[in-house]
This record gives structure tokens, C-alpha cells and sequence, in this order.
């Protein structure tokens, strides 16, 4: 349980990371109220794809983090923990998604990506888990 709070904290500090380099690359213009539902969406549909694909790496990344550090702590369901993290990288990203309107193809990658990503951190977790000590 620990271990899959941990990991959740991890990759919601990552999703964030990522959400000010993403801000910090294309920056709103002043007096943009991005508050207002419609002004957000017609931001993001305009911002270049540089800065859209630094949120959908933030995602994996966060999935892949968050999958390790839990699959780390959370022994000997490891592969559960990660799993759990990943849904929840998951979740953000469709709820967010449903709020404000996204291009289709970040849809795509922010769905299939944090899944596996989580598996890959909980095989690297274990992978370093079973090294013998020299």
C-alpha cells in the first residue's frame, strides 16, 4: 500500500514537471484566462506539437516512475503496485481528457502509453531486486 502511494505521488510530481516545461515552451499569451474551458481548449489545439509531446512524456514518464518506486516497495507484488499506478496515470489522463478537449493523437499516446510503461518500471524494479550484490 505504502509503495503504490509513493509511486502515485512520484507520478503526479512528474505529470506536474512536465505540465510547466509544456507551459515554460509555449508559454499562454498575456491576458490569456486560461480558466475559461474554451480558451484552454483553443490553447492547446494551437500549441506546438514540441510542447504537447513533453506532456505526453511526462505521462510515460510518470507511469514509469511511479511503476518502479511502487514495484520497489511494495515486494512481492511488484508487478501489482506498478499496475495500480499505471491505472491511476491512466485515470488522470482520460479525465482530463474528457474536461478539456485534446488533439486525437495525444488522446492515443496518453492512453496506451502508461500501462505498459508501469509494466516496464515494475520488470526494471525486479530486474535490479534480484542483481546479486558483488
Amino acid at each position: 500500500m505504502v509503495g503504490t502511494f509513493a509511486g502515485i505521488a512520484v507520478g503526479w510530481l512528474v505529470i506536474m514537471l512536465s505540465q510547466l516545461l509544456s507551459a515554460a515552451l509555449y508559454p499562454p499569451p498575456p491576458g490569456t484566462d486560461l480558466t475559461d474551458p474554451a480558451v484552454l481548449a483553443d490553447f492547446i489545439n494551437a500549441a506546438p506539437v514540441a510542447a504537447m509531446a513533453c506532456v505526453i512524456a511526462g505521462y510515460a514518464l510518470a507511469a514509469l516512475l511511479g511503476g518502479w518506486l511502487a514495484a520497489r516497495l511494495a515486494r512481492p507484488r511488484l508487478r501489482t503496485a506498478a499496475t495500480v499506478v499505471g491505472g491511476m496515470v491512466l485515470l488522470g489522463v482520460v479525465l482530463n481528457y474528457t474536461m478539456i478537449p485534446h488533439p486525437t493523437w495525444m488522446l492515443a499516446s496518453g492512453v496506451l502509453l502508461p500501462l505498459p510503461m508501469a509494466w516496464l518500471g515494475a520488470r526494471l524494479a525486479g530486474r535490479r531486486a534480484r542483481a546479486p550484490n558483488t
